[in-house]
Protein backbone atom coordinates (compact mmCIF):
# COMPACT_ATOMS: atom_id res chain seq x y z
CA UNK A 1 0.00 0.00 0.00
CA UNK A 2 1.25 3.10 -1.04
CA UNK A 3 2.06 5.89 1.68
CA UNK A 4 -0.20 8.67 1.90
CA UNK A 5 1.59 11.86 0.64
CA UNK A 6 1.10 14.86 2.46
CA UNK A 7 0.40 18.67 1.45
CA UNK A 8 0.13 21.44 3.40
CA UNK A 9 -1.81 24.99 2.06
CA UNK A 10 0.11 28.10 2.34
CA UNK A 11 -3.73 29.92 3.40
CA UNK A 12 -5.54 30.41 6.24
CA UNK A 13 -9.10 30.09 4.03
CA UNK A 14 -11.23 26.83 6.15
CA UNK A 15 -13.39 27.30 3.07
CA UNK A 16 -10.41 26.64 0.64
CA UNK A 17 -9.29 23.82 2.66
CA UNK A 18 -12.41 22.16 2.67
CA UNK A 19 -12.93 22.04 -1.04
CA UNK A 20 -9.53 21.22 -1.64
CA UNK A 21 -10.48 18.05 1.11
CA UNK A 22 -13.28 16.67 -1.04
CA UNK A 23 -11.91 17.19 -3.93
CA UNK A 24 -8.64 14.59 -2.64
CA UNK A 25 -11.41 12.38 -0.92
CA UNK A 26 -10.55 8.61 -1.84
CA UNK A 27 -6.66 9.84 -2.77
CA UNK A 28 -3.70 8.84 -0.60
CA UNK A 29 -3.43 12.68 -0.07
CA UNK A 30 -3.54 14.15 3.76
CA UNK A 31 -4.18 17.85 3.38
CA UNK A 32 -4.01 20.43 6.03
CA UNK A 33 -3.29 24.56 6.55
CA UNK A 34 0.24 25.26 6.99
CA UNK A 35 0.70 25.93 10.72
CA UNK A 36 1.05 29.53 12.14
CA UNK A 37 0.03 30.73 8.66
CA UNK A 38 -0.73 34.09 9.67
CA UNK A 39 2.64 34.29 12.11
CA UNK A 40 4.78 33.80 9.03
CA UNK A 41 6.35 36.28 6.84
CA UNK A 42 3.21 37.33 4.43
CA UNK A 43 4.29 36.96 0.85
CA UNK A 44 3.38 39.83 -1.47
CA UNK A 45 0.92 38.64 -4.07
CA UNK A 46 1.86 41.40 -6.23
CA UNK A 47 2.80 39.48 -9.41
CA UNK A 48 1.13 40.38 -12.60
CA UNK A 49 0.48 36.50 -13.35
CA UNK A 50 -1.86 34.43 -11.59
CA UNK A 51 1.61 31.83 -12.37
CA UNK A 52 3.96 34.09 -10.78
CA UNK A 53 2.00 34.40 -7.78
CA UNK A 54 1.47 30.79 -7.14
CA UNK A 55 4.88 29.67 -7.53
CA UNK A 56 6.22 32.54 -5.64
CA UNK A 57 4.12 31.71 -2.48
CA UNK A 58 4.82 28.16 -2.71
CA UNK A 59 8.51 28.41 -2.67
CA UNK A 60 8.47 31.26 0.38
CA UNK A 61 6.17 29.29 2.64
CA UNK A 62 8.28 26.23 1.30
CA UNK A 63 11.19 27.21 3.13
CA UNK A 64 9.56 27.05 6.96
CA UNK A 65 8.53 23.67 6.56
CA UNK A 66 9.78 19.70 5.59
CA UNK A 67 6.11 19.24 3.87
CA UNK A 68 5.26 19.66 0.43
CA UNK A 69 3.63 23.31 0.24
CA UNK A 70 1.07 24.48 -2.42
CA UNK A 71 -0.31 27.33 -2.85
CA UNK A 72 -2.74 28.83 -5.74
CA UNK A 73 -3.56 31.86 -6.94
CA UNK A 74 -6.87 32.06 -8.55
CA UNK A 75 -9.40 34.36 -10.19
CA UNK A 76 -12.09 35.65 -12.46
CA UNK A 77 -11.27 37.04 -15.68
CA UNK A 78 -13.51 38.97 -17.72
CA UNK A 79 -12.06 39.98 -21.26
CA UNK A 80 -15.15 42.77 -22.12
CA UNK A 81 -12.98 44.31 -18.91
CA UNK A 82 -9.52 44.09 -20.41
CA UNK A 83 -9.39 40.90 -18.29
CA UNK A 84 -10.41 42.05 -14.83
CA UNK A 85 -11.03 41.61 -12.20
CA UNK A 86 -7.63 39.11 -12.80
CA UNK A 87 -4.81 38.44 -10.45
CA UNK A 88 -7.15 41.77 -7.93
CA UNK A 89 -10.21 39.28 -7.71
CA UNK A 90 -9.80 38.96 -3.90
CA UNK A 91 -8.77 42.78 -3.62
CA UNK A 92 -11.21 43.95 -6.11
CA UNK A 93 -13.47 46.04 -4.22
CA UNK A 94 -10.75 46.82 -1.80
CA UNK A 95 -8.27 45.04 0.54
CA UNK A 96 -11.27 43.61 3.20
CA UNK A 97 -14.11 43.83 1.39
CA UNK A 98 -16.81 40.67 1.49
CA UNK A 99 -17.83 38.84 -1.95
CA UNK A 100 -21.15 40.53 -1.86
CA UNK A 101 -19.21 43.79 -2.64
CA UNK A 102 -16.77 42.51 -5.13
CA UNK A 103 -19.94 40.79 -7.01
CA UNK A 104 -21.79 44.08 -6.69
CA UNK A 105 -18.78 46.29 -8.12
CA UNK A 106 -18.38 43.51 -10.94
CA UNK A 107 -22.08 43.74 -11.50
CA UNK A 108 -22.02 47.22 -11.53
CA UNK A 109 -19.22 47.73 -14.05
CA UNK A 110 -21.02 45.34 -16.81
CA UNK A 111 -24.15 47.13 -16.36
CA UNK A 112 -25.91 47.25 -20.04
CA UNK A 113 -23.12 44.56 -21.37
CA UNK A 114 -24.73 42.13 -23.29
CA UNK A 115 -24.03 38.63 -25.05
CA UNK A 116 -20.42 37.49 -25.69
CA UNK A 117 -19.04 41.03 -23.47
CA UNK A 118 -20.37 38.90 -20.46
CA UNK A 119 -18.25 35.90 -21.37
CA UNK A 120 -15.82 35.22 -18.36
CA UNK A 121 -13.46 32.21 -17.08
CA UNK A 122 -12.01 31.59 -13.79
CA UNK A 123 -8.41 30.40 -13.84
CA UNK A 124 -6.53 28.36 -11.15
CA UNK A 125 -2.83 28.20 -11.16
CA UNK A 126 -1.29 25.71 -8.53
CA UNK A 127 2.53 25.43 -7.13
CA UNK A 128 3.92 23.23 -4.80
CA UNK A 129 7.59 23.36 -3.80
CA UNK A 130 9.51 21.31 -1.00
CA UNK A 131 12.02 23.07 0.85
CA UNK A 132 12.72 25.61 -1.82
CA UNK A 133 12.77 23.68 -4.68
CA UNK A 134 9.71 23.97 -7.15
CA UNK A 135 7.96 20.39 -7.35
CA UNK A 136 5.06 21.25 -10.19
CA UNK A 137 3.03 24.19 -11.52
CA UNK A 138 -0.03 23.41 -12.95
CA UNK A 139 -3.45 25.72 -14.32
CA UNK A 140 -6.10 25.02 -15.54
CA UNK A 141 -9.65 27.09 -16.21
CA UNK A 142 -13.70 26.56 -16.57
CA UNK A 143 -15.14 28.93 -19.16
CA UNK A 144 -18.88 31.06 -18.45
CA UNK A 145 -20.83 34.06 -18.39
CA UNK A 146 -21.52 37.08 -15.89
CA UNK A 147 -25.09 36.34 -14.37
CA UNK A 148 -27.25 39.40 -14.26
CA UNK A 149 -27.74 38.76 -10.33
CA UNK A 150 -26.49 36.36 -7.78
CA UNK A 151 -27.89 32.90 -7.41
CA UNK A 152 -27.45 30.08 -5.14
CA UNK A 153 -25.87 30.08 -1.82
CA UNK A 154 -23.33 27.40 -2.14
CA UNK A 155 -19.45 28.17 -3.02
CA UNK A 156 -17.59 31.48 -2.55
CA UNK A 157 -16.00 34.26 -3.70
CA UNK A 158 -17.85 35.28 -7.35
CA UNK A 159 -19.68 31.37 -7.42
CA UNK A 160 -23.18 33.17 -7.46
CA UNK A 161 -22.88 35.11 -10.84
CA UNK A 162 -20.53 32.89 -12.44
CA UNK A 163 -23.37 30.63 -14.71
CA UNK A 164 -22.16 27.56 -16.23
CA UNK A 165 -24.24 26.89 -19.47
CA UNK A 166 -22.85 23.07 -20.11
CA UNK A 167 -24.97 22.62 -16.07
CA UNK A 168 -27.26 25.81 -16.82
CA UNK A 169 -26.32 27.04 -13.18
CA UNK A 170 -24.31 29.81 -11.47
CA UNK A 171 -21.43 27.56 -9.49
CA UNK A 172 -22.93 28.98 -6.32
CA UNK A 173 -26.17 26.34 -6.84
CA UNK A 174 -24.16 23.67 -7.89
CA UNK A 175 -23.87 20.41 -5.56
CA UNK A 176 -20.13 20.34 -4.37
CA UNK A 177 -19.20 17.53 -5.73
CA UNK A 178 -20.83 18.58 -9.14
CA UNK A 179 -19.25 21.55 -8.95
CA UNK A 180 -15.51 20.18 -8.13
CA UNK A 181 -15.74 18.11 -11.28
CA UNK A 182 -15.99 21.20 -13.71
CA UNK A 183 -14.13 24.10 -11.89
CA UNK A 184 -11.16 25.62 -12.15
CA UNK A 185 -9.74 24.62 -9.36
CA UNK A 186 -11.03 20.90 -9.39
CA UNK A 187 -9.05 20.64 -12.72
CA UNK A 188 -6.16 22.38 -11.64
CA UNK A 189 -5.66 20.01 -8.26
CA UNK A 190 -6.50 16.46 -9.82
CA UNK A 191 -2.98 17.57 -12.25
CA UNK A 192 -1.41 18.09 -8.97
CA UNK A 193 -1.99 15.35 -7.38
CA UNK A 194 -1.26 13.38 -10.73
CA UNK A 195 1.99 14.86 -10.24
CA UNK A 196 2.83 14.34 -6.79
CA UNK A 197 1.65 11.08 -6.16
CA UNK A 198 3.95 8.49 -6.22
Amino acid sequence: MPARVKLLLASSNANKLREYRSMAEGCAIELDLLPRFRELPAFPEDAPTFAENAAGKALHYSRSSEEIIFADDSGLVVPALDGAPGVHSARYAGENASDAKRIDKLLTEMRGMKGDNRRARFVCVIAAARAGRMLAVVSDSAEGVIADEPLGHAGFGYDPIFYFPPRGKTFAELREAEKNEVSHRGKAFRKLLAAVSP
